[in-house]
């Protein structure tokens, strides 16, 4: 649409490291959401966007009320809102589609726009290295481990996460928020491959936690949106670009 933008943001991790914080952060994303309505034709969450989130057949985690209804309020008034599952938040099924008419992608996508080829996804388990969560994936995306947990009642399950995400790096504080070098930053290093045989003008991906915009080759560039844990930064598409912002 004329005129209107694309927006992507990642890394909320509602829910820690308490509920209060949790709490101010989901009032400031609302405050973002808010400020972008006028303009935007399409809003990317690109994972993370919960530190635990697990459908059972009817029910869900509590909380989050502001975050649902400003999202139900982007959809009905015709904003197109796309969900990708990130590492934290694998386990989302129809819930977001049925009551917020948000479409939940749980692998990476391509888009053109304006004849801008962009590459999106929430990045976890992609490039070179980190075995061991390559393969704890394959475990938490079997559908037969997703219905074993799904045989536990949700008084324990969700007490189960919640108890795990204590010892995570965001509760805890011990994140890895340095800038590595571009040949040891994997996802960097899985664009510098991709291109090869792929033409593509932006790749955005979350996960990483640190705000990176680093070019791949003269046309093609790689951008990493951060958090809102510490960084409170997105992304948005004009058109032409892809470049990072930081809210308030």
């Amino acid at each position: 649409m004329e005129n209107k933008k694309i927006y992507f943001a990642s890394d909320f991790h509602l829910g820690v490291p308490t509920l209060e914080s949790s709490l101010e952060r989901e009032k400031h994303i609302c405050r973002w959401l808010d400020s972008i309505k006028n303009d935007a034709s399409e809003v990317y969450l690109v994972g993370d966007i919960f530190d635990f989130w697990f459908e059972h057949k009817y029910t869900v985690p509590k909380g989050f009320t502001r975050l649902f209804g400003k999202i139900a309020e982007l959809t009905d008034s015709g904003i197109s809102v796309f969900f990708f599952t990130g590492n934290h938040d694998l386990w989302m099924k129809d819930y977001f589609a049925k009551e917020l008419n948000v479409k939940v992608y749980h692998e990476p996508i391509t888009r053109v726009y304006n004849n801008k080829i962009l590459f999106i996804g929430h990045g976890d388990g992609m490039g070179p290295g980190d075995k061991g969560y390559k393969l704890l994936k394959l475990i938490f995306t079997s559908r037969i481990c997703q219905w074993m947990y799904s045989r536990l009642h949700p008084n324990f399950s969700f007490w189960f996460a919640r108890f795990t995400s204590r010892r995570s790096r965001i509760a805890t504080g011990d994140t890895d928020e340095k800038f590595l070098g571009a040949e040891k930053e994997w996802l960097y290093l899985f664009c510098k491959d991709y291109i090869k045989n792929n033409k593509i003008d932006f790749f955005v991906f979350g996960h990483r936690h640190l705000p990176l915009e680093m070019d791949i080759n003269e046309t093609s560039r790689y951008i990493n949106l951060g958090d809102w844990i510490k960084y409170k930064t997105y992304a948005v598409f004009d058109g032409e670009s892809v470049v990072l912002k930081k809210f308030e």
